[in-house]
């Protein structure tokens, strides 16, 4: 498969557990982008007690919000460590202040929104368990271990995080909508946000492919 080179700036919207982890991962697979998830260079930053890693754990510990002007610039800085690549943004910006600022410098031209019906993210998480030391995530009925409640590798119990507990689920999923349709409708008004709608990856996955093989003239 051969990829025209094109310095695509695309940006990936979805509500928890829409399924956003698996089509990034495909994204930048099939199309050779490099992949930017705020939440993980955060994390990689707490992680090596950074200045910015320091800055954020502060707020995080004293349970706050990070400010907008702290993660923007954040953001910004990582992005043109990635300047020369096509990328996908995952995570930022979360409100239109961040999209404004984000536009201002590092204008995105694709913005993938995944659109999961509420019902079926919260039918799908309330059957998650996971097996915390490992990372592994299990799904009754659909990635279901062995022993019911026990991980296929170690024999060890399974647990369900609270906040996969269906009315953790329902309540995440309110909150995500209050604060990213503002994002959503920012993005709209640029006349480059694409609705991709399913219940699953996998349904969701052609449509999306469909949409970025011409932006890539992908040849197979």
């Amino acid at each position: 498969m051969a990829i025209k080179t094109k310095l695509l700036k695309a940006l990936i919207l979805g509500a928890p557990a829409s399924g956003k982890g698996t089509i990034s991962s495909r994204i930048v697979k099939k199309y050779n982008v490099e992949h930017l998830s705020s939440g993980d260079k955060l994390r990689d930053h707490i992680e090596k007690q950074s200045d910015i890693g320091k800055q954020v754990k502060q707020y995080l510990d004293e349970g706050k919000l990070v400010p907008d002007d702290v993660i923007i610039n954040f953001m910004v800085t990582e992005l043109k460590k990635i300047n020369h690549k096509p990328w996908l943004l995952d995570g930022f910006p979360r409100t239109v202040t961040q999209a404004n600022a984000l536009w201002k410098v590092q204008p995105v031209n694709v913005v993938i929104n995944l659109v999961v019906p509420f019902e079926v993210i919260v039918e799908r998480v309330k059957n998650r368990w996971v097996h915390l030391p490992s990372g592994r995530v299990y799904n009754i009925g659909f990635n279901t271990p062995k022993i019911i409640g026990k991980d296929d590798i170690t024999g060890e119990e399974l647990i369900q995080r609270p906040d996969d507990k269906p009315e953790a689920v329902q309540k995440r999923l309110e909150i995500y909508k209050s604060v990213t349709q503002p994002v959503i409708d920012f993005y709209a008004g640029k006349g480059i946000l694409k609705n991709f709608e399913g219940r699953t990856s996998d349904e969701i996955w052609p449509k999306v492919t469909s949409y970025l093989d011409p932006i890539f003239k992908v040849n197979i």
